[in-house]
C-alpha cells in the first residue's frame, strides 16, 4: 500500500499520471474517492498527487483535536517528502480552505489554485434549512460506506471523526479579506449553485483573491465534481491548461 510517514504519522497517497504536479485535496469527512473521476481526468496532463488526511480514508486518526493548522503542517510535510517545490492546487471544501492557505503562508509552491466550495469562516454556511438541500440523503450515505469500507480504524470510529470535524468547524477556519489579498497565485474559485457556503460568501472569496475567476456551476450542491463533473472536469482542465507552462 503506498504509505507515507509523514510528521511520525503513516499517510496513504497516491500518484499518477505525468507533466507539472497537482496537489489534490479531498473534503471533511471525505476521501480521494470522491474526487478521483477529477483526478483521473487531470492525470491526462498532469501528475497528480493525492493524500489522504489524518482520520480519513485509509490515513489512521491519531490522539487530539483535528486543526487546519495541523492539516496544512501535514500538506507541507507531504510536499517535502516527494520534493516538490511548488504545485498546482485543486482543493474541495476543507481541502480548498487548505489550498487557500497553502497559497498565503507558503506562495512559492503554489503555482495555481481551483478551491471549490471553501469557507473564509463558520459564517460562511448556509442556514441549517437551506443545508438539508446541499447534499442528498444518498451522497451522505455514501461517504459513511466510504469511511467504513477504507478506515483502518473501522466503522466505529466515523462518529468520533465527525465529532471532531465538527469541533473544529464551530471555530476555523478565519481567513480574512487581508490574507485573500496576498494571495499571486492564478485562482479559480468554484461553487454549486445551491453549495453548503453561501453564494455571497463564495463571491466575496473571488473578489478578494487578485484577478481570480468564478464559476458557478448548475445543478450542484456541496459535493460541486460529483454532481456535475461533465462541467467541472473540462473547466478545471481549461483553467490549467491555461496556467500550466509545459
Amino acid at each position: 500500500m503506498p504509505y507515507l510517514h509523514l510528521l511520525g504519522h503513516p499517510t496513504y497517497h497516491e500518484i499518477q499520471g505525468a507533466g507539472e504536479p497537482l496537489l489534490l485535496l479531498h473534503g471533511g469527512y471525505a476521501t480521494l474517492e470522491n474526487l478521483r473521476p477529477l483526478g483521473d481526468a487531470l492525470a491526462a496532463t498532469h501528475q497528480v498527487h493525492a493524500p489522504e488526511g489524518t482520520g480519513h480514508g485509509r490515513t489512521a486518526d491519531r490522539e487530539g483535536p483535528f486543526s487546519y493548522a495541523a492539516s496544512l503542517a501535514e500538506a507541507v510535510a507531504y510536499l517535502d517528502a516527494l520534493g516538490l517545490d511548488a504545485v498546482h492546487v485543486v482543493g474541495f471544501s476543507d481541502g480548498a480552505i487548505l489550498g487557500l492557505m497553502l497559497a498565503i503562508d507558503h506562495p512559492a509552491r503554489v503555482r495555481s489554485l481551483v478551491a471549490i466550495s471553501a469557507n473564509l469562516d463558520p459564517g460562511g454556511f448556509v442556514s441549517d434549512e437551506e443545508a438539508e438541500h446541499t447534499m442528498t440523503a444518498e451522497a451522505a450515505a455514501l461517504l459513511d460506506r466510504e469511511y467504513a469500507d477504507l478506515s483502518p480504524d473501522g466503522a466505529d470510529h466515523g462518529p468520533v471523526v465527525i465529532e471532531k470535524l465538527s469541533r473544529m468547524w464551530l471555530s476555523e477556519p478565519q481567513i480574512t479579506l487581508e490574507m485573500l489579498a496576498t494571495i499571486r497565485a492564478p485562482t479559480l474559485v468554484v461553487a454549486g449553485d445551491h453549495d453548503m457556503v453561501r453564494a455571497d460568501h463564495t463571491l466575496l472569496i473571488s473578489q478578494s483573491i487578485p484577478g481570480a475567476q468564478l464559476a458557478i456551476v448548475p445543478a450542484a450542491g456541496h459535493l460541486v465534481a460529483s454532481d456535475r463533473p461533465d462541467l467541472v472536469e473540462p473547466m478545471v482542465g481549461a483553467f490549467l491548461a491555461a496556467v500550466s507552462t509545459a
